[in-house]
């Protein structure tokens, strides 16, 4: 399949699926990209239009955790009958979270995506650290994030919550929209050139899909009212990508009640680098920034240059990642062992040849 090929660059096709197709050596498939997800099947779009298919069952065999699973913005390779999914072409970029609960496990948003749209309301309390999770593990997907703050309509000065953000988004392009008047979209659609993906992220009652009906022009996906304690309602029950009308694409997520994060640690070194260009300076390499000598994260704080309020997230968040390493080591150790009894036992069950 040629990469230039207009039908496929329009859903982001580029020469890098293009050699992920190669490699795959899949006689005859047909290159399509996952646009909604609809239980055990999936929408995709492909040159010739729509379809839909499941995935091949060698694939849910072959899958080592619900990650390794194909997503929305996945590019894949179909059968030549298109009924099914039979590969998964690498991913540029994948954007993960910890499953709620107890279970060390990553979930997949969306794969592929370029752009990362961090959403929050200025009609309610700006949670700065709920901003700093969500740029961690929008850093961490190897797309560049933006964080947009939705209602401005609704507040008489903006600017000290905008300011606020900007503190805790670190050199990250903060904008401010009103889905009702429009005020702000144009900003965020300069960011969003033809041909890139993004995804929009953010708890419930954010506006996410209000800002989707903005920028597509559209009242097509449904909305809600927040409630009075300011908490959302959720209105998008899937992830799916729509096209917008400059040529970018972007994916509606539900809403998150609690983030939690997957491994990020190359998301935290970029969501605190101030922190981490302040722990390069410290005496000592393992300084752990509370009572130490010459701590120059201690220093900066006292002076002023660093909050206490970010300095305790950067330690909280280290703290469970941290955490969550050591349980998918075990997880991982603990499948390992079941792997080698199974096989022993099916050993013992072999029929012994006798001389």
């Amino acid at each position: 399949m040629n990469p230039s090929d207009t039908s496929l660059a329009r859903l982001g096709w580029a020469q890098f699926f293009e050699d992920g197709l190669a490699r795959l050596g899949v006689e005859d498939g047909r290159p399509g990209r996952l646009t909604a997800s609809l239980g055990r099947l999936f929408q995709v779009s492909m040159a010739e239009g729509e379809i839909e298919a499941e995935v091949a069952g060698h694939l849910r065999h072959a899958a080592r955790a619900a990650i390794d699973m194909p997503a929305v913005g996945d590019w894949v390779v179909l059968h030549p009958e298109l009924t099914s999914i039979v590969g998964v072409i690498d991913r540029r970029s994948v954007l993960v979270r910890k499953v709620a609960g107890q279970v060390a496990e990553g979930q997949v948003l969306a794969a592929n995506v370029d752009r990362v749209i961090v959403t929050a309301s200025l009609s309610s309390q700006v949670r700065e650290r709920g901003i700093e999770r969500y740029l961690t593990m929008a850093w961490e997907s190897g797309a560049t994030p933006v964080v947009v703050m939705t209602k401005s309509d609704l507040v008489d000065n903006p600017d000290d919550a905008l300011g606020a953000v900007r503190d805790v988004a670190n050199g990250v392009d903060v904008l401010a929209v009103s889905n009702v008047t429009g005020e702000g979209l144009d900003a965020v659609r300069e960011v969003l050139q033809p041909g890139l993906t993004a995804v929009v992220v953010g708890p419930s009652g954010a506006g996410k899909s209000s800002l989707i009906n903005g920028l597509r022009n559209s009242a097509e996906l449904a909305t809600g009212e927040v409630r009075a304690d300011q908490k959302g309602r959720h209105t998008t029950t899937h992830r799916q990508l729509y096209h917008l009308p400059g040529g970018a694409m972007i994916v509606d997520t539900p809403g998150i009640r609690e983030l939690q994060l997957w491994h990020s640690d190359d998301g935290i070194a970029m969501a605190f680098s101030d922190v981490e260009e302040l722990a390069a300076r410290c005496r000592f390499t393992d300084c752990a920034h509370h009572a130490e000598p010459g701590c120059a994260v201690l220093a900066a704080m006292e002076a002023g240059q660093l909050s206490a309020g970010r300095l305790a997230s950067y330690r909280k968040l280290r703290r469970e990642l941290a955490a969550l390493a050591i349980r998918t080591d075990a997880r991982a150790e603990a499948q390992q062992r079941r792997g080698w009894k199974q096989l022993t036992k099916a050993m013992r069950a072999m029929p012994t040849k006798r001389g």
